[in-house]
């Protein structure tokens, strides 16, 4: 029977990570062949076996779920081991590997997107018109205010204030970077163009939702479902739009929005601290690795 305390316990562990963490375990243990309760020296096999298999962050992932098991049932955790943190660094230095990032958003691409969902809008099939309605919130939602894939699927109508003039007030419950849970709100401004306030009025106008989470499934008769959009699943929608818009799809995901407002934020001579206070990251590097930055070569580029 499901306690409360296993309720509360469930809350304070984001769902993304427990299935990594799960899935993580399940390769040590079946594809691999490890055995559980782990020995640090099992843990050093483990990784030489993957070492130039698996990325280095990947391999961080998975010692950090062995940690994690380990801990959670009283065993001395083998992940603490010199040998392994050693192991774990001769591998990234001998398989280094490009950080592979999505590609950003560009404006003009943006804008193909919402000129395309625009014409769809005015279709006269439901399910068209209600899709459309949903992809060009979410996109314009997702870009001007740099959101995860996660933390859209977890908005909800409820946690929104629109604010006449200005724009909208979100109350994000958690996310990446609220390790406490505390959640904070965000403002969305009201745009001239590529507006994310109107995009979010014509949704709920269309959809006639009230209340519960903001973006959902849409079947083909144009039911909108119960339950919120699954967070991996914004990728796939966002290249569908692409597709049907007449933009090239590869190398995006959803966190082609997340970049693509970094990149446009910082072309339009946004402070680093503006940029880090607007979005929420909390140090400068985790800001630089959104933003392709162009070399001033002026009159020496060709």
């Amino acid at each position: 029977m499901d306690t409360l305390p296993d309720r509360y316990l469930r809350a304070a562990r984001r769902a993304s990570t427990e299935q990594r963490y799960a899935q993580a375990i399940a390769h040590f243990e079946a594809e691999w062949g490890g055995l559980l309760p782990a020995s640090s020296e099992s843990v050093v096999r483990y990784l030489t076996h993957y070492g130039d298999q698996l990325t280095s962050s990947t391999l961080r992932v998975h010692l950090a779920a062995l940690a994690r098991w380990h801990q959670q049932l009283g065993f001395a955790d083998p992940t603490k081991s010199p040998r392994v943190r050693d192991t774990l660094r001769g591998i990234r230095a001998l398989h280094p590997q490009p950080v592979k990032q999505a590609e950003a958003l560009a404006l003009n691409e943006l804008e193909s997107c919402i000129i395309r969902l625009g014409e769809e809008l005015a279709e006269s099939t439901p399910a068209v018109r209600l899709r459309a309605a949903r992809d060009q919130a979410l996109i314009l939602l997702g870009f001007w205010r740099a959101f995860r894939s996660d933390e859209l699927s977890r908005l909800r109508i409820e946690h929104i204030q629109l604010r006449p003039a200005q724009g909208l007030e979100l109350f994000l419950p958690s996310s990446k970077a609220d390790r406490s849970n505390r959640g904070r709100v965000v403002k969305v401004p009201a745009l001239k163009r590529l507006c994310p306030v109107a995009a979010y009025e014509v949704w709920l106008n269309e959809s006639g939702l009230s209340e519960g989470a903001l973006f959902r499934a849409i079947d083909r008769w144009g039911h909108v479902g119960v339950h919120a959009l699954n967070a991996n699943s914004l990728s796939r929608l966002l290249r569908q739009v692409f597709l049907r818009s007449g933009v090239d799809p590869e190398g995006y995901s959803a966190h082609s929005l997340r970049r693509g407002f970094a990149t446009w934020a910082s072309e339009n001579q946004w402070s680093s601290k503006a940029l880090m206070d607007y979005v929420g990251w909390r140090d400068v590097q985790s800001a630089a690795r959104y933003i392709d930055g162009d070399a001033p070569f002026g009159e020496w580029a060709r």
